[in-house]
C-alpha cells in the first residue's frame, strides 16, 4: 500500500487525517508551525471584540462562537479568557471546537468538542487556517495542453501525470485558475468551496469568517503552492503522515460559491478596525510612565507581527454575514 499511487485529494485526506495521519498526532499543530493564534494572544482579543460585535449586532446576549479546525482548543480557549475586558463580561457563550482530533486534556469544561460544525449556530464562526488543509486534486497541464490529475506516490512523493480533468473540476479550472500552458500546475479548490459553503450554511445567523494564506484569480501562482512543513520548516510534500500538506486557498472561488453577501480583504485590513494596528505608543509616554510604554511597545511589536506586509497581514480574511 505505501507504494500505491493516488490523486493528491485521496493521498492527502488520508495522510491528515487518517488514522495515524498528522493531525493525529499528540504534539498537535502548534508542534510544527505557528499560526497568529500562536504569534500573540492579541489575535484572540480581536476575535474576541468581534465575537462581541456580532453579539451586538445580532441584539443577543446569548451567542455562539464555533472555532473551526480548532487544532487543541489555542484560540476558542484565548477567546473566552479576553472577553471580559472586551466588553463580553455579560455575554452567555456557546463555545464549540471543531477538529477531528480528540479532546485534549484540560481544555476549558465550557467548550464543546465536535467533529462537525453545529447545526443552526447563532453567532460567530471562525476558520483560522483551516481550509489550507482541506485536501484537493491537482492538475497539471501535459505538453499537448491537456489539464491532467497530478498522481502521487505515498512512500516518497513522486509524482506522475494521470487521466484528463473532466466535469466539475474542469469547470472550475475553467472559471477560477486557467492553464498558464504546458507545464503549469494549479490546485482545485471545488472542495474548499464546498467545505467552506457547507461551513456558512451551518450558521442560522451572525458571521462566518475565514482566514488563510490566499490567492486571488489573475494572479494565481504559474505552478502551485502545494507544500509540506514539519517542526516548523518547510519541507518537500510527501502524504505519509509524518508532515503537514497545505496549499494556499482561491479565497474568491470560496466567497462566490457560498452566496453573497460577501466580503474579501486582507488580515492587516481586518485587525486594524478591531484595534490591532501596530502602531508604536508616543514617546511622551516613556517618560510619564516607563512601565506602561514597555508595555505598550511590546504589545504594539506583537501587533506588528500580526499585521506585517509580506507576511500574516497578507493573509485573506473572508467574511459572510447571515442576517
Amino acid at each position: 500500500m505505501t507504494d500505491e499511487w493516488r490523486g493528491w485529494q485521496e493521498a492527502a485526506e488520508t495522510a491528515l487525517y487518517g488514522d495515524e495521519g498528522f493531525y493525529r498526532r499528540p504534539e498537535g499543530p502548534a508542534g510544527h508551525f505557528r499560526t497568529s493564534v500562536h504569534a500573540s494572544p492579541l489575535f484572540a482579543t480581536a476575535v474576541a471584540r468581534l465575537l462581541v460585535r456580532t453579539a451586538a449586532d445580532l441584539g443577543t446576549a446569548h451567542v455562539d462562537l464555533v472555532d473551526m479546525g480548532a487544532g487543541r482548543g489555542e484560540l476558542v480557549t484565548g477567546v473566552l479568557a479576553a472577553l471580559p475586558a472586551e466588553g463580553g463580561a455579560d455575554l452567555a457563550v456557546r463555545a464549540y471546537a471543531v477538529e477531528l482530533a480528540g479532546r485534549p486534556e484540560g481544555l476549558d469544561p465550557r467548550v464543546e468538542w465536535c467533529a462537525e460544525p453545529p447545526h443552526g449556530a447563532r453567532g460567530l464562526l471562525f476558520a483560522n487556517e483551516w481550509l489550507d488543509n482541506v485536501p484537493l486534486p491537482v492538475a497539471e497541464t501535459d505538453a499537448e495542453g491537456v489539464e491532467r490529475y497530478v498522481e502521487v506516490r505515498v512512500s516518497d512523493g513522486a509524482e506522475r501525470l494521470g487521466a484528463p480533468v473532466t466535469g466539475a473540476d474542469a469547470e472550475w479550472l475553467r472559471r477560477w485558475w486557467p492553464s498558464a500552458g504546458p507545464g503549469s500546475r494549479a490546485e482545485i479548490g471545488r472542495p474548499r468551496d464546498e467545505a467552506w459553503a457547507a461551513a456558512v450554511s451551518s450558521l442560522s445567523a451572525g458571521l462566518a469568517v475565514a482566514v488563510d494564506y490566499a490567492h486571488v484569480r489573475g494572479e494565481r501562482p504559474p505552478f502551485g503552492t502545494l507544500t509540506g512543513f514539519r517542526a516548523g520548516r518547510e519541507v518537500r510534500p510527501v502524504p505519509d503522515g509524518t508532515c503537514d500538506l497545505t496549499a494556499h486557498v482561491a479565497l474568491d472561488a470560496c466567497a462566490a460559491t457560498a452566496g453573497p453577501p460577501a466580503h474579501l480583504r486582507t488580515q492587516r485590513e481586518a485587525l486594524a478596525t478591531l484595534g490591532i494596528t501596530g502602531e508604536r505608543p508616543p514617546l511622551t509616554l516613556a517618560s510619564a510612565d516607563p512601565s506602561a510604554y514597555v508595555r505598550a511597545l511590546s504589545t504594539a511589536g506583537e501587533a506588528a507581527e500580526l499585521t506585517a506586509r509580506g507576511g500574516l497581514g497578507d493573509f485573506g480574511w473572508l467574511e459572510h454575514r447571515k442576517p
